[in-house]
C-alpha cells in the first residue's frame, strides 16, 4: 500500500494515536473518556483491528475534533474522474446559502420539470451515482429556492425540501459534515411551509444519521422516538414513515448498546414491512424510504453486527434474499457491513469478497465509504502476499 494521503497516515488508528499525543492523553486515559476499553484503542492504533464508525463517533468526541478528521474525510484523488463529486460541492455550499432571498439565477424551469429532475436525483442518489448526482444538484437547488421564494407554494417548498435533503445525504455521504448539517436545516425550514405533515419526521430520519456520525447515539434515539409518536401509521404514507422511524430508531439503540430496545424497534419495522408490501406492493415509495422486507433485513444484520454479535449477524444473512429493485445504496452498504464483521472474526478472503461485491454493485459509494477503506486497509496488512484482487482495489480506492 501507498504511503498515507497526509502526515499521520491513511488509516483512522494512526491519527487516534495522533490526536489522543496532541491531547495529552494515554491511551487508557482516551478508552476513559470515550466508554472502551484500552485494549481496543491499542489495537486499533497498531492497525490489528479496524476503526468501526462507532469507536471513531466515541473516540472523537473524547478527543474534540471532527469524526471526519479521523477518518481522513473528505478523501480526494485530484485529477481522477471519481473525483468529480467534490468540484460539486463549492456550489451545492453557495445554492444553500440563500436565505430569505431568491438566487439572482436565470429563469428557472417549472416545478413539473423540476419534479422529474427530482425523480431522476433520488434515482441516482439510489443508484450512488455520487458524480452524476452531484453536477445535477446545485442548479435544482437554486430554481426550487427561486420558486419557493417568489411563490410560496407550498409544492415548491416540498421539492424545496427533497432536494436539500437529497444534498445532505450525499454531503454526508462525501465526508462534508458541516454541510449535511446546514442542508438538514434547510430542509427543516421547507418542511415547515410544504403543507405535508410528514416532511418534519422525514427530516428526523436525516438528522439522526448526522447524530449518529457524532457519537450521540442516545440523542439520536430520544429524537426518533419522539418522532414516532408524531406519526398516525393509519394516515397515507405514514405507514411506511412510521416504519422507517423505527429501522433508524434501532440502529440508534444498537450504536448505544441498548441491545433489547434495538430488536424491539427492529420487530415493529418487520411487521411494517410486511403492512406496507401486502398493501400498497413495492412500487409505492413516494418518499424514497424502501421499507420492505430486504432493507428491514440487512438492518437487522447491521444491528448484530454493532452489538458484536456476529454469528447471529451471518446467520440472518444467510437467509437475505434482496430484491434487484432495493436501491443499490443499500445493497452496498450491507455488503461492506458484512465485510467488516467478517474481517473481525479473521475471515479475511470472505471479507475481501463482500467488498468487492459492494464495489461491484456501488463503485463511488464502495470506494468512498469509510468502512470500506478501513476494511480494505485492514486487509492489507493481514496478507503476506497481496491478492491482485486486493492490489487492484486499493489502487481504484487510491492507496
Amino acid at each position: 500500500m501507498k504511503s498515507g494521503g497526509d502526515e499521520y497516515g491513511e488509516d483512522a488508528g494512526r491519527r487516534i494515536a495522533h490526536w489522543r499525543k496532541v491531547r495529552g492523553l494515554t491511551q487508557s486515559g482516551l478508552a476513559r473518556q470515550a466508554h472502551v476499553s484500552r485494549s481496543l484503542i491499542a489495537q486499533v492504533e497498531a492497525g490489528h483491528k479496524p476503526a468501526t464508525p462507532s469507536l471513531v463517533a466515541a473516540v472523537a468526541t473524547a478527543l474534540e475534533v471532527d469524526p471526519a478528521q479521523i477518518f481522513g474525510r473528505p478523501y480526494r484523488r485530484e485529477g481522477v474522474r471519481s473525483d468529480g463529486v467534490h468540484g460539486a460541492i463549492s456550489g451545492i455550499r453557495k445554492a444553500l446559502t440563500y436565505g430569505h432571498l431568491a438566487p439572482d439565477t436565470v429563469p428557472p424551469r417549472s416545478l413539473d420539470a423540476l419534479d422529474d429532475e427530482l425523480a431522476v436525483s433520488q434515482q441516482l442518489q439510489g443508484a450512488a451515482q455520487h458524480v452524476r448526482l452531484g453536477a445535477r444538484l446545485p442548479a435544482i437547488i437554486e430554481e426550487l429556492t427561486v420558486h419557493a421564494m417568489e411563490t410560496d407554494l407550498p409544492r415548491a417548498w416540498r421539492l424545496l425540501n427533497h432536494a436539500d435533503a437529497i444534498a445532505a445525504s450525499l454531503a454526508r455521504r462525501m465526508g462534508y459534515l458541516d454541510l449535511a448539517q446546514v442542508a438538514v436545516e434547510r430542509a427543516a425550514i421547507a418542511a415547515q411551509r410544504a403543507e405535508d405533515p410528514l416532511l418534519p419526521q422525514l427530516v428526523v430520519l436525516t438528522r439522526a444519521l448526522l447524530l449518529l456520525s457524532f457519537g450521540l447515539q442516545e440523542t439520536a434515539l430520544a429524537m426518533v422516538e419522539k418522532a414516532v409518536d408524531e406519526v398516525d401509521p393509519d394516515d397515507g404514507d405514514g405507514l411506511a414513515v412510521f416504519g422507517a422511524l423505527h429501522l433508524r430508531a434501532s440502529v440508534a439503540a444498537a450504536r448505544a448498546g441498548r441491545a433489547q430496545s434495538a430488536w424491539e424497534h427492529h420487530g415493529v419495522a418487520e411487521d411494517v414491512a410486511r403492512e406496507v408490501t401486502r398493501r400498497d406492493g413495492d412500487q409505492h415509495d413516494p418518499y424514497g424510504l424502501q421499507v420492505t422486507a430486504g432493507n428491514v433485513a440487512m438492518h437487522g444484520c447491521a444491528i448484530a453486527i454493532e452489538l458484536g454479535d456476529y454469528d447471529r449477524a451471518f446467520r440472518m444473512d444467510e437467509r437475505i434474499n434482496l430484491s434487484p429493485r432495493l436501491w443499490a445504496e443499500r445493497r452496498a452498504h450491507h455488503e461492506i457491513d458484512m465485510a467488516r464483521a467478517l474481517l473481525w472474526v479473521g475471515r479475511y478472503k470472505s471479507a475481501l469478497d463482500r467488498i468487492l461485491k459492494a464495489e461491484k454493485i456501488a463503485p463511488q459509494m464502495a470506494r468512498h465509504h469509510p468502512t470500506s477503506r478501513e476494511t480494505v486497509m485492514q486487509l492489507d496488512r493481514v496478507y503476506r502476499t497481496l491478492p491482485e484482487s486486493l492490489r487492484a482495489l486499493e489502487h481504484r480506492m487510491g492507496f
